[in-house]
């Protein structure tokens, strides 16, 4: 008999909670000689996938999860080992979302975490005035919410990386909001310029790796995690003269920070919420919600959990 592996796959919901039992979907698995082992639908929580193990290539498989009204997700390479059980979270995203910022209200993110508070201000003349920037964000229609979004993403992505001292929102002083603001793909601030050092450091510990800094103009270094397959941080560093501050006496440079989708198209993929199901061709937050969510949890780190959640729309 050949030996076996198992496959646990488990299905989240767009507020990251596991599907309910009335749930259904189907769930194609295809191993690494590309041929298909699997293809059946399914009512709520999913049983145990046992596959063969070739000890090659063939160990490399892919799961593919889809639903009615959802984007189908999936991953690869999910590489299996003999007699072990493999865990695979995948989220499925509702074609029709709404934000659900909740948690996100300034007086309460102020009470959850006040040094995003002060972040968010440090960059505006008074806190009334960065909370009337940051409110028209939050109430504004679905470009401004998207911009809300993809700035949670990547604060949340700040404070869970990892540097040889501390995360690189530890060194972030002041957020731009006045010629630079927020985006839906990204947002400007003034670092302290100890995190350059710290970002090459990592670098040199194989965690970071160096990135062009032509794509972002007026950068003079730029640097991306290498943890995941999807989703990871990117820092782009503009340390020409007129991109450094002293701010609280501490020497900075402005630092532009953004999560790129893949680090490697070829091994690692969501099915269809990528190409244009979502995105339209655009960096979406939506997007980048699940695939960094996906990633945190196929890499086994500590949840990804910006203060809002995708809720679905009925049709």
């Amino acid at each position: 008999m050949p030996d076996t592996a198992t496959i646990a796959l488990q299905l989240f919901d767009s507020t990251r909670q596991p599907i309910g039992a009335g749930f259904k979907s189907l769930i194609r698995i295809r191993n690494g000689h590309q041929n298909d082992v699997l293809t059946k639908n399914f009512t709520g929580p999913l049983p145990l996938f046992e596959v063969e193990f070739f000890n090659n290539f063939g160990d490399d498989y892919t799961v593919i999860a889809s639903a009615s009204k959802h984007h189908d997700a999936g991953y690869h390479p999910v590489k299996v080992q003999p007699h072990e059980t493999r865990q695979l979270d995948l989220m499925l995203l509702p074609k029709k979302t709404k934000y659900n910022f909740t948690r996100a209200a300034w007086t309460t993110l102020k009470r959850a975490d006040p040094k995003l508070i002060a972040f968010i201000a440090s960059g505006a003349p008074s806190e009334d005035e960065a909370r009337g920037l940051y409110d028209e964000l939050l109430d504004g229609d679905e470009p401004k919410q998207d911009t809300l979004a993809a700035f949670h993403n990547l604060t949340t992505a700040l404070k869970q990386a990892h540097l040889p001292q501390g995360s690189p929102f530890d060194y972030f002083k002041q957020l731009i909001w006045e010629g630079n603001a927020p985006k839906r793909d990204r947002f400007f601030a003034y670092c302290d310029q100890q995190l350059v050092a710290q970002v090459r450091q990592a670098r040199l510990q194989g965690e970071w790796e160096a990135s062009p800094a032509f794509t972002h103009p007026g950068a003079t270094s730029s640097f991306k995690q290498k943890q995941f397959g999807e989703a990871n941080l990117q820092l782009s560093f503009h340390e020409n003269p007129a991109d450094l501050r002293v701010i609280g006496g501490v020497a900075c440079c402005k630092v532009e920070a953004d999560l790129d989708y893949f680090r490697d198209k070829a091994a690692h993929f969501l099915l269809e919420v990528i190409p244009n199901a979502i995105t339209g061709n655009k960096t979406s937050p939506k997007a980048a919600y699940l695939l960094r969510w996906i990633a945190g949890r196929h890499a086994g780190v500590p949840e990804f959990d910006p203060p809002y959640t995708l809720e679905a729309v009925a049709s």
